[in-house]
């Protein structure tokens, strides 16, 4: 496994992994009709906007042996001064096989490296294996919650803040 910088002709693979990742992780708690109609065609096209726009996020891909992504993070700035893991998410054959942790460590490598001193990420509030992940990284809730419809259901995010130096 390696870990890069995500390039424009990398969207499709992003977007397979986005669509895929969410079908497993959040079956049960997103409606199903949701979850079946996510297209990786409309998703790849957000991908590819936001990997040549001019203020991109940084986006980290996790490859493997074959060269195929089979994880990405997605990294931007807030507007006071913190950091927002705003997505990681990887292909559920690669879940348990230390990939999110790696991708995880270079992450936060990548938000210090940028002058970063805090960061924080959303979180569903039913999302217990990405809560046990993020908790076992370090992160925290810090007791903001919001509340926003997700394919005809409301769903809780909780957020998590993490110190970046400790």
């Amino acid at each position: 496994m390696s870990i890069r910088e995500a390039l424009p002709e990398d969207a499709a693979a992003l977007a397979a992994v986005h669509v895929r990742s969410w079908r497993a992780a959040y079956r049960g708690l997103v409606p199903d009709p949701y979850l079946d109609a996510l297209g990786t065609e409309e998703r790849a096209g957000v991908w590819r906007a936001r990997l040549v726009a001019p203020e991109r996020p940084t986006v980290l891909v996790a490859t493997g042996d074959d060269g195929r992504v089979v994880a990405f993070s997605c990294l931007r700035p807030r507007p006071d001064g913190t950091a927002e893991l705003a997505a990681l998410y990887a292909l559920p054959e690669v879940w348990g096989t230390g990939v999110g942790r790696a991708l995880m460590s270079a992450s936060t490598e990548a938000l210090v490296a940028a002058g970063f001193r805090a960061a924080v990420l959303w979180v569903f509030a039913g999302n217990a294996r990405g809560r046990r992940f993020y908790e076992a990284a370090g992160w925290r809730a810090d007791g903001a919650v919001v509340r926003e419809e997700t394919g005809g259901r409301v769903l809780e995010e909780l957020r998590y803040r993490r110190d970046l130096l400790e």
